[in-house]
């Protein structure tokens, strides 16, 4: 793909310069910088995971509490700024117009909603390895999904994908007779969230936005009604600093996050999401968790199945980098 001249390096005709002239392609630029933010907030949310560890004694609902509380602030914000404000009013018109709309509206927040939670308390709880596992097979369930769910056909190389990820399902129903709740909350959770965003036509940031801001009185009721409550402050000092940071953490991880899915092709930035469960395992086994003997033969195909379409993101993106 040949390099597009930026317009201050394009000389006038009758001007003959011997400098050499500077090329700027805006494409590999917004890839660079797309795939630095994408790895970034994969690291964000990985920093948040184990910063849940530092917030004692807070339980997992009431630093999901306070997650909500501070990150919806802060996003509305960066909405404002953007101008991706717009969306939120364009979704209250068509809610005003359909009232009917907010019962969906309401079963998507709770769906995310028990998501947030999820990644909140299972640090707290020894279910991080679990959690991590779920986000693994998440990728694969959502090509399962696009398949049932929209006909979507799978490549070969998917194919093999899912053939290795379900070696390490069979393996993990044998041992245990079945998946942790928490990383069956994950893996069948996500995807219906996305299956009904994706029909109640609310698949962008305004929905997204939406969505947290319906959890805001459950969020209150959380913080409020917790063991600590509002008193928090008065009896551990050192959360005055520890709390607004993991709302700004939360917030600048999501606004990262949306920022590098923009950049970025489909293709690639699905293949990037890879990124944040290594980081997860990685929490997990410093939180003191371990892979069990037996549980190597659930992890290695599904290990296995998350490098096939990796190979094939990179296979298809060196073809598209092709002149």
């Amino acid at each position: 793909m040949g390099n597009i001249e930026h317009p201050a390096n394009i000389q006038h005709k009758n001007h003959v310069s011997f400098a050499p002239r500077l090329t700027i392609n805006p494409r590999e630029d917004s890839l660079s910088k797309g795939i630095a933010l994408s790895v970034s907030a994969s690291v964000l949310f990985a920093v948040m995971y184990y910063y849940t560890s530092l917030l004692t004694p807070l339980s997992g609902v009431e630093i999901f509490g306070w997650r909500m509380l501070l990150t919806v602030p802060c996003m509305t914000v960066f909405m404002l700024v953007s101008g991706e404000w717009r969306r939120v009013l364009e979704l209250v018109r068509v809610v005003v117009a359909k009232p009917k709309l907010v019962a969906g509206l309401s079963v998507s927040a709770a769906l995310l909603g028990v998501q947030l939670w999820l990644f909140m308390w299972a640090p707290l709880n020894g279910y991080s390895l679990d959690v991590s596992l779920g986000y693994f097979l998440l990728p694969l369930a959502m090509v399962l999904t696009g398949r049932i769910a929209y006909g979507e056909s799978l490549s070969y190389l998917q194919k093999v994908a899912v053939f290795f990820a379900t070696l390490g399902v069979v393996n993990e129903l044998y041992q245990v007779g079945g998946f942790s709740w928490a990383t069956l909350v994950v893996v069948v959770g996500y995807p219906l969230y996305f299956v009904l965003r994706k029909y109640l036509k609310t698949d962008h940031l305004g929905g997204l936005w939406v969505d947290m801001t319906l959890m805001l009185p459950v969020a209150w009721w959380f913080v409020q009604g917790g063991e600590q409550g509002l008193g928090v402050f008065d009896q551990y000092p050192g959360l005055i600093w520890l709390i607004p940071l993991l709302g700004l953490i939360s917030a600048s991880a999501l606004v990262v996050y949306i920022i590098a899915s923009r950049l970025l092709p489909f293709s690639l930035f699905g293949l990037l999401s890879y990124v944040e469960p290594v980081l997860l395992l990685g929490v997990a086994l410093l939180l003191g968790e371990s892979i069990k003997s037996g549980e190597w033969l659930t992890y290695i195909p599904i290990w296995l199945a998350v490098l096939v379409p990796i190979f094939e993101g990179f296979k298809h993106l060196t073809r598209q980098r092709r002149p």
